[in-house]
């Protein structure tokens, strides 16, 4: 009986361990995706309206940088999953 626990409670910790990897993969891959279609929207916009070129830029840099921020925040939170 004892030996099924010890076996259980490594499968848990196991299945805590991918699921920490899969977290931070996925905040990883949503955040690209993120500051890329803030990338895409930024250049098309200043394609239409140059002249906005400095007020696009700077929504653009704050914008990027929230979406890094919660990714972050994401990947940090997961990686205590994996040593606590």
């Amino acid at each position: 009986m004892v030996h099924m626990l010890s076996i259980l409670f490594l499968a848990i910790d196991g299945f805590a361990q991918m699921g920490a990897g899969i977290g931070a993969g996925l905040a990883a891959i949503g955040a690209g995706i993120g500051v890329g279609l803030i990338g895409s929207s930024a250049l098309e916009s200043i394609a239409r309206q140059p002249e906005a070129m400095g007020d696009i830029r700077a929504n653009m840099i704050l914008t990027a940088a929230l979406v890094e921020g919660v990714a972050l925040f994401a990947v940090v939170v997961c990686v205590l999953v994996l040593f606590l």
